[in-house]
């Protein structure tokens, strides 16, 4: 069965990542991971003929060497009736590694066969990978659908709104905001973005302003889900947040 026509949703996690460098200013990293960065980026440096440290604030949180999870916001859509509803909740935090023990606790008693699925837009390049290598930085045991060493690619349980749109184009990234702006859905861009994130974060420290951002691109991944594989749109009235 193709995985993106399966016809069980509640084995599909709907799942979205936030994450900020650890470090805001530029100026509070110690020598030697200033010096990693740089190397990291050097060939970006040539290409934006920007320095390492112009850099910082643009790549420090996307990059999983040198950022962390604040927040993982998750959904999954349960049938009732004729009605499918969405339930959207969040973990979020200053301890990373709490943060993820929690998350990974949810996929180890929920979502832990090879019937179950991850989904996230651009999930199999950012969110995915990103959640594996923290929780090797934080000594957690990877998942099962994280643990994907060895497997083949038919084998991986991972869903991509942004590979679905794609139709095999590989060349261009289409956001999440353009896609549903497109598709006629209703945006979770209406507060803050991905480049307000760490400013939040760090200086206004509102963590709860971010995690709602969360939870709502959680909300429109999978409506683009439902698009993209001609199903209906969840109802605003069936979208629980809990």
């Amino acid at each position: 069965m193709r995985p993106d026509n399966a016809k069980e949703l509640s084995k599909i996690l709907f799942l979205d990542i936030e994450t900020v460098p650890q470090h805001f200013k530029w100026s509070d990293l110690d020598e030697r991971t200033a010096e990693l960065f740089s190397t990291k980026t050097r060939f970006e440096q040539e290409r934006s003929e920007k320095t390492a440290e112009e850099l910082w604030s643009e790549k420090g949180g996307i990059l999983a060497e040198f950022g962390k999870i604040i927040c993982i916001g998750v959904g999954s859509i349960h049938k009732s009736g004729e009605t499918e509803a969405l339930r959207v909740t969040s973990f979020q935090g200053d301890d990373e590694a709490e943060l993820l023990r929690r998350f990974v606790e949810l996929l180890n008693t929920h979502f832990n066969t090879d019937d179950h699925w991850l989904c996230g837009h651009n999930g199999k390049e950012f969110d995915f990978p990103y959640i594996a290598r923290r929780c090797v930085v934080n000594r957690i045991k990877l998942p099962r659908l994280l643990d994907i060493a060895g497997l083949k690619p038919w084998e991986v349980g991972h869903l991509d709104t942004m590979n679905l749109w794609s139709f095999g184009d590989r060349k261009a990234y289409t956001s999440l905001a353009l896609l549903t702006h497109i598709l006629e859905i209703p945006t979770p861009k209406d507060d803050i973005t991905g480049a307000d994130v760490a400013r939040v974060y760090h200086v206004e420290k509102d963590l709860e302003r971010i995690a709602a951002y969360c939870r709502k691109d959680v909300v429109a991944t999978a409506q683009v889900f439902m698009r993209l594989t001609g199903r209906r749109a969840i109802k605003d009235t069936d979208v629980v947040m809990v």
